[in-house]
């Protein structure tokens, strides 16, 4: 194994390893000594990598905006949903939890989603006067059912951060997505509403 594939092994473990303390515990709540002793390296090859603690936390939403991006692709290429493997699973966590640190990073972290998720709505059949503030929102609601994740295992009784009750709380937020939940007359009526204000 030559130095430059065991020091990108290494990079990668650290990933992984910052990945998982990082959703377990909030950015603040994981240290670099933690991280390295999850990774099984020392502290002094994490900084080598990284730098310190928020360029590994940039690193991290780094590869996992683009991992999620690359799904997304898959799927408006294919309109097929892949397998929900629990990596798949494990980002999404990720992503909700560094996104609600309130950090400058997690602010252009989600600046970055909606500007992805406008190039996703423009090769749509979706209508709406403010493409930015639909899929800005659309975001939010689709993070509230992960922040909400203590409350929706009490409801329903099953942990929805894990399986099954993950796949039970997908499928219900297909159903949602799926069917107008407004008549179009209630909705010109709702707009007209919003515009006299």
């Amino acid at each position: 194994m030559s130095s430059a594939t065991s020091d990108l092994t290494a990079r990668a473990r650290i990933r992984d390893a910052a990945i998982a303390l990082f959703t377990e515990r909030g950015i603040a709540g994981a240290t670099v000594r933690d991280i390295a002793q999850a990774a099984g390296v020392s502290s002094g090859l994490l900084r080598h990598h990284f730098g310190s603690k928020e360029g590994l936390r940039d690193a991290c939403d780094e590869w996992a905006l683009a991992r999620v991006a690359e799904l997304q692709i898959r799927f408006t290429e294919s309109q097929a949903i892949g397998p929900l493997t629990p990596d798949i699973m494990g980002l999404q966590q990720y992503l909700v939890r560094s996104l609600m640190d309130g950090s400058p990073r997690s602010l252009a972290t989600f600046e970055e989603t909606v500007r992805r998720g406008e190039q996703w709505l423009a090769t749509t059949g979706v209508k709406t006067g403010d493409p930015r503030a639909f899929v800005a929102v659309l975001g939010a609601m689709k993070m509230g059912m992960f922040l909400m994740r203590d409350q929706l295992t009490a409801v329903l009784g099953e942990d929805v951060g894990a399986m099954p009750g993950y796949l039970r709380m997908l499928r219900a937020s297909i159903e949602v997505f799926s069917q107008p939940l407004l008549t179009p007359e209630q909705t010109d009526q709702a707009l007209e509403a919003l515009d006299r204000h």
